[in-house]
């Protein structure tokens, strides 16, 4: 059967600056730049942010690459701290002219551009003010938005505000494995109202800039299942659903906070502290489509025991993970392989938030010691990430035949990239990245990606 996409489908890949550019002189420090220094054992192979893949002095090669491998559209972000070093302050106009030659080159080979505001990469002098619990940095991020849909706005007209905002929360304020390294849910809850702030008045910012412009935030609503359809499983698992899906989701796409979670978070005294016009900001300012990563499920039941009193009031004091009898891993990087997710993703934006238009992302498949599988003719010959790719794009084109407003279908990342923390220790690309020579290459899969954007669809 051949799997045909709608024309003018956006094929393409994400990538990030924090990722990408590298830690040169002109750039102001990050989070990351700071928990490397303090902790720098807590980085695979203890490589940290400093050692990346130059995007900053090779864009051109590495955009030349993405079109080598068929993407006509790509999603990157500005690094915050690299256009205003202290976050809040004069803006670098070294950064204003490598912004604008990136965007001019992604533009003269023919890639249309998503630019993201932030990527993770809180700058170091804001998160010293506390961050995003800072109803202050709320505005210096409202400031630095402004700024850039004022210098690139009339040449990059898709933007969004966020990649993944929960993982700030999660990763700096829940579960410790970002800087600031906090474990706090009250506090992790009130970073996640200041940055639905944020991002709603991002977003009425950018209408006000932005001539014919769209925006959207990019999330990872991970489908969650219960283990039974026990009226206590499923329970639980409406619980890790407002945490992690409807927490954003709602105030984004509905532009309301959902009612379950705010009466949940009243009951364990979470709820964070607002303004009285932060309702109506949120109402008035929707995005005009949203962006959905997707990689594994989230598979829920009841509690096995009662917290003890004196435990850390985490969102798992409500709920259990289990793991299904029978699934697949991914062993490299432990995460279950589960294509259907994606269907069911695509089709809760259809059924429960007005069809609003949407893309994939991200989604990809991160392994280890991929040279294990390099070929004869020095090729790493990854058809475990081909097979990967094509069992969720059967389930992306199911959920368009039956009427999902999905346009296009972003993998991460086209170039092998440093994750943080991670390091690379999974690679993800479509086109191999040696961290010691700094050459690129391609896989099997990058051939496989240009026929199929070539083709737009595949035969299977």
């Amino acid at each position: 059967m051949f799997y045909q996409f709608p024309e003018d489908f956006y094929w393409g890949g994400a990538s990030s600056a924090l990722q990408t550019e590298g830690s040169d002189s002109s750039r102001g420090k990050t989070i990351f730049d700071v928990f490397y220094n303090l902790a720098p054992n807590r980085f695979f192979d203890g490589v940290g942010p400093n050692k990346l893949a130059d995007f900053y002095h090779r864009y051109k090669e590495d955009i030349s690459l993405y079109k080598a491998v068929g993407h006509n559209s790509h999603r990157t972000s500005i690094s915050w701290a690299r256009l205003i070093p202290d976050g809040d302050g004069d803006v670098d106009q070294e950064a204003v002219v490598y912004y604008h030659e990136v965007i001019d080159e992604f533009k003269r080979q023919g890639v249309t551009l998503i630019m993201n505001l932030m990527h993770f990469d809180m700058p170091a002098a804001l998160q010293a003010k506390g961050g995003f619990e800072n109803r202050e940095v709320v505005d210096a991020y409202v400031r630095y938005a402004k700024i850039c849909f004022e210098l690139f706005g009339d040449k990059v007209k898709l933007w969004a505000t966020f990649n993944e905002p929960i993982v700030t929360p999660e990763g700096g304020y829940l579960y410790d494995f970002h800087y600031p390294n906090v474990v706090d849910f009250k506090r992790a809850v009130q970073v996640s109202y200041n940055m639905i702030i944020a991002h709603a008045a991002a977003v009425k910012v950018f209408h006000q800039v932005v001539d014919g412009g769209e925006i959207c935030t990019i999330l990872n609503i991970t489908p969650i299942y219960p283990r039974s359809d026990n009226p206590k499983d499923v329970a639980a698992a409406r619980i890790a659903d407002l945490i992690f899906v409807r927490s954003f989701l709602d105030p984004v796409l509905l532009g309301q906070w959902n009612a379950e979670l705010v009466e949940f978070l009243g009951e364990h005294d979470l709820l964070p502290v607002g303004l009285p016009e932060d309702k109506q900001l949120i109402a008035a300012n929707r995005v005009d489509f949203i962006g959905l990563n997707y990689y594994q499920p989230r598979r829920v039941k009841a509690k096995e025991h009662v917290p003890h009193p004196e435990s850390v009031l985490l969102p798992e004091s409500f709920f259990d993970y289990y793991e299904m009898q029978g699934r697949r891993m991914n062993t490299s990087r432990g995460w279950e392989i589960y294509p259907k997710a994606i269907y069911d993703m695509l089709m809760t934006i259809k059924n429960e938030y007005g069809n609003v238009k949407c893309y994939i992302a991200e989604n990809g498949m991160g392994i280890q010691q991929e040279d294990q599988f390099r070929g004869a003719d020095g090729v790493i010959d990854d058809t475990y990430r081909i097979a990967f790719y094509k069992e969720h794009l059967r389930y992306v084109h199911q959920a368009i035949s039956e009427g999902v407003n999905c346009f296009g279908y972003h993998i991460w990342t086209p170039i092998d990239n440093w994750s943080m923390i991670n390091a690379y220790k999974n690679r993800y690309g479509v086109i191999e990245f040696n961290p010691q020579t700094g050459e690129r290459k391609l896989k099997r899969s990058g051939s496989w990606f240009k026929e199929l954007v070539d083709a737009n669809g595949f035969d299977d």
